[in-house]
């Protein structure tokens, strides 16, 4: 059912409570995993336009990246892993239609409307924008 799972990581603590869900799901299903990050730093976000050398946010999130897919590797699971740069509910949609996902998953910080007023939602926009099955696991539930 689901072929191609897009886990969108933000490199942060929430992480933890969406990896353990795809990392299940993915062995029963005999998903491949793409682990997705956003790099939207000033520099990411004008890298190309402005051809910039890597920052170290970008240098960090791509370590970042490959850190969690040798853990995913090690439970024997066949992933990828893509750092996008700039806006983060765009580059989710696009590589997700991009790489053929059949599901996205990403973790909540179960903001209400005032905190997504304030701190925006990625969920939000990326639920809205396509209509690939979408997995939100709460972030310290």
């Amino acid at each position: 059912m689901y072929r191609r799972i897009l886990m969108a990581l933000e490199n942060g603590p929430a992480d933890e409570a969406i990896i353990p869900h795809v990392m299940e799901m993915a062995r029963h299903l005999g998903s491949e995993v793409l682990l997705l990050h956003v790099a939207d730093g000033w520099a990411a976000r004008n890298f190309n336009e402005l051809q910039l050398a890597e920052s170290e946010e970008m240098k960090t999130d791509r370590a970042y990246l490959e850190t969690v897919a040798a853990r995913l590797r090690a439970e024997g699971l066949t992933v990828t892993t893509l750092l996008a740069l700039g806006d983060p509910p765009k580059e989710i949609i696009k590589a997700a239609d991009r790489e053929a996902c059949s599901l996205i998953a990403m973790a909540s910080h179960g903001h209400r409307l005032l905190g997504d007023l304030i701190h925006g939602s990625t969920i939000r926009e990326v639920r809205h924008s396509t209509s690939k099955p979408i997995l939100v696991v709460r972030a310290g539930a």
